[in-house]
């Protein structure tokens, strides 16, 4: 249910949560695009460096960073998200890329 309201509009918990809900809907609606990403960008990688990447994660994790406190928000827990997102997919490409 997407109602649109701003936190600052909302009259309850009932409209806290849906607002909350209707936000991480969309947060794992962009999870699953940035999926096909993922799995586009395995088709270009013809080893297990450029699977792992090492220097790109540091800096993709840095800018992500940077973007949350941009955003007022915490950026070692955003750090950690990506962080723990990232290196979930790492560890499916170097499967995939193992078993071709």
């Amino acid at each position: 249910k997407r109602t649109g309201k701003a936190p600052q509009e909302c009259l309850g918990m009932e409209d806290v949560r849906a607002e909350i809900d209707s936000r991480d809907r969309q947060i794992i609606a962009r999870l699953g695009e940035r999926v096909g990403y993922v799995h586009a960008a395995a088709a270009f990688k013809t080893s297990e460096d450029g699977v792992r990447a090492p220097e790109r994660f540091k800096s993709m994790l840095q800018t992500r960073r940077d973007w949350a406190e941009q955003e007022g928000l915490d950026a070692d827990m955003v750090e950690k998200l990506y962080r723990d997102l990232v290196e979930y997919f790492i560890q499916r490409e170097m499967e995939a890329f193992k078993g071709s």
